[in-house]
């Protein structure tokens, strides 16, 4: 994004499209690798992506009153302080192995996280702040959940 003033509709819509290239990297991943734990990890770290891409989409349509927050302006001087970074991570290589997999997603993870968490504590309306805070917290399960089960690849 490179203009000052952006929605969050806007962010989210970013972000759901961040979640769809990441899924597409570790598909593409699974089937070059002959690895099959990896291959298995990989497929599973596509299907987790496909669910979050989803789940902020589900954002625009799913009846709850979020149309006040998406339609908010925010004014951010420069870049977001973490896309940058995110976009870097979608060039990586996520075929070499479960250890390189897990901190590739992990950091995709944490930074948007941290993204999140930084609009919240530049959020101008309590509604705002909540809703960013939210996704921060999802994140953070997020994570916990696919270290947890990207070990569990390693075991098989």
């Amino acid at each position: 994004m490179d203009t000052r003033y952006n929605q969050v509709k806007d962010l989210i819509t970013w972000a759901a499209d961040y979640h769809a290239r990441m899924a597409k990297r570790y598909s593409d991943g699974a089937d070059r690798t002959d690895n099959e734990r990896l291959s298995m990890a990989l497929t599973y770290l596509a299907s987790r992506e496909v669910k979050m891409k989803s789940g902020l989409e589900a954002l625009f349509h799913d009846g709850s009153d979020h149309s006040e927050v998406m339609e908010l302006w925010f004014d951010e001087t420069g870049d977001f302080p973490q896309p940058p970074r995110l976009e870097e991570i979608t060039q990586r290589s996520v075929a070499d192995s479960i250890d390189g997999v897990i901190e590739t997603a992990s950091e995709a993870q944490e930074n948007l996280r941290a993204l999140y968490a930084h609009r919240a504590e530049c959020a101008k309306i309590e509604e705002e702040a909540a809703f960013f805070n939210s996704l921060a917290e999802g994140h953070e399960a997020e994570l916990r959940k696919i270290v947890t089960s990207m070990r569990e690849f390693e075991d098989i």
